[in-house]
């Protein structure tokens, strides 16, 4: 067998998707590859990607090799279709509910001042980064909103709890 961290690399590319560290260990075999063999080859792995174009990143659905962000003014040249762009509306929205979750659509519009058209939700719903999670327990039983993993592992979070820290880095000190 060749080295762990190459074995890993292989897996990572291969799965096309992000990898739990505990399915990484089921494959590897629990008893062949230790907790702490598994990190220090994710470990050995992320270090040999410091000077190259690719990353080793973890979100919340697992482990997953990357572009590097520092490339991506020009990786969005490679794509023939633009990026969608989403509107303040649809932004502020997510931001809301990611932030405030789990959330009535009410409470959003009266943090935001203003209704909010169907089609936001349907679009925050089909992007896959908002879901129902559930009835508030008052009259009407209003839905309540939150975020997905999905959208955990498109903005390369781990966790909800990054949020404040990736929004305001100073509150670290």
């Amino acid at each position: 067998m060749k080295s762990l961290p190459a074995l890993i690399e292989a897996l990572l590319l291969a799965a096309g998707e992000p990898v739990s560290r505990a399915r990484l260990a089921d494959i590897l075999g629990d008893d062949d590859v230790s907790a702490s063999m598994l990190d220090q080859a994710l470990q050995t792995l992320s270090a040999s990607y410091a000077e190259r174009g690719i990353e080793l990143v973890e979100v919340a659905s697992g482990l997953r090799l990357q572009a590097s962000a520092c490339f991506a003014p020009w990786l969005v040249k490679l794509s023939p279709t633009r990026a969608p762009r989403y509107s303040r509306a649809v932004l502020e929205t997510l931001a809301l509910i990611a932030w405030k979750q789990p959330v009535t659509r009410a409470e959003i519009e009266a943090i935001r001042g203003v209704s909010i058209n169907p089609t936001i939700l349907k679009t925050l719903t089909e992007r896959g980064w908002v879901q129902s999670v559930g009835k508030r327990e008052t009259p009407g039983r209003p839905e309540l909103l939150g975020t997905t993993r999905q959208f955990l592992d498109d903005f390369n979070l781990q966790s909800l709890g990054e949020l404040a820290t990736r929004m305001f880095p100073q509150a670290e000190d």
